[in-house]
Formats: structure tokens, sequence, C-alpha cells
């Protein structure tokens, strides 16, 4: 996988949305994300076949501006849309059945602590999601934040494995995440709340 892939990541379903997601994300793809992330999850999330509908919207879009698709979580729904990958934490389905079920799809995988890289096959995923950096209202389940200085510990023991860090990250943090050894950042409310998405995708 191409780390540059990571450098812009946007998160969403649409639940995090006031408008019309499909619209909002062509925004996104316009500004310069370079990956996206559809998660739909959480209170006011849809399920069924809407949210295959809405799946297959965003997945034409990430098509025509050729941005990696990515689906949370979903093992199965990531079959259906046919997405470039699937994203996956510590409690999802394990990566090695889905390395073994889709061997030339993204796959990436949530890693919060040390306990959590010695159980995980980081041999089989593309790129670690690392967080969250800062607190974050977005998730529901959250766990504490791990600061920059977890991106500076996994980028030491995973030298060769791209590395995005999701959780509360935005236009001002951005950098520190970076500068820490991230190959990019993951947001949600970054853009999803912005009154002008281009200026935050540039500022990332």
């Amino acid at each position: 996988m191409n780390k540059n892939y990571l450098r812009k990541y946007f998160i969403m379903g649409s639940q995090d949305c006031d408008r019309d997601p499909a619209i909002l994300l062509e925004e996104a793809l316009q500004a310069g994300i370079t990956a996206f992330q559809y998660r739909e999850k959480g209170k006011g999330s849809l399920t069924g076949a809407d949210k295959v509908a809405l799946g297959k919207k965003l997945r034409e879009l990430c098509r025509e501006y050729q941005v990696p698709f990515i689906i949370n979580d979903d093992v199965h729904l990531a079959e259906i849309l046919d997405a470039d990958g699937i994203h996956v934490g510590q409690e999802d389905e394990g990566v090695e059945g889905i390395r073994e079920k889709f061997p030339g799809k993204i796959i990436g995988l949530s890693i919060s602590n040390e306990k959590e890289l010695r159980n995980s096959p980081v041999s089989l995923v593309d790129y670690i999601g690392a967080g969250p950096v800062f607190a974050t209202a977005t998730k529901e389940d959250a766990k504490q934040p791990v600061g920059t200085i977890w991106i500076q510990k996994l980028r030491g023991l995973c030298a060769d494995t791209p590395i995005v860090g999701i959780g509360g990250i935005n236009e001002s943090n951005a950098k520190q995440v970076i500068e820490a050894g991230a190959s990019g950042v993951a947001v949600i409310s970054a853009i999803t709340k912005a009154r002008n998405i281009r200026e935050i995708v540039e500022r990332l």
C-alpha cells in the first residue's frame, strides 16, 4: 500500500452529517482527501438496505476520484460493496481470517498500546491506525487518549508499517501527529463540521 493514501484520511457515516453525505464526501474529494472510510455506526446510523445504498453512492464517488474506499469493521459489507479495503479494531473479526478471505484488499488495524501490538499480526496488515491521539467526542466507545508519544513509539517498533493517527485530530494539531512519525491523519468532525471543507483539508 502506498503510504501517501493515508495522508488525509476521511472517515464518515450518515450519523456524522447534517446534510447529504454524498454531497459532503464529494466536496472533501474535490478538496484533496486521499482515502475514505465508510463508518456507518452509532446512534442514528443507517442499517440494512439503506446502509448498502448509501455505501454504493459513496463508493462510486471514490472511484470517480480514484481514492481508496475502505469499510469500517463490516467484512460482509466490504464484500457487497467491493471495497478497496477494510479497517478493523481489536474487538472485530481477526486479521488472519480477513486476509485469507481478501488477499488483495487493503487491511488496517487499530492498535492503542504495546499489549495490543504484541497480540496483533502486524505483518498481515497494510497500515496501523494509532489512537485516539487526542480526546474525541465522535466515537462513543473511544479509549483514553494515547498522545503523540504512542505514534513515536509505534514508529520505532514498526519502522516499515505505515501509521495513521486518529482521534481528536484537526487542522490545528495535525502537524504534531505527522512530526511524531505518522504517515497521515484520519479525521471525522474536522471535515463534517467544517464551514469551508477545502480550507480545512488544505490545512490538514
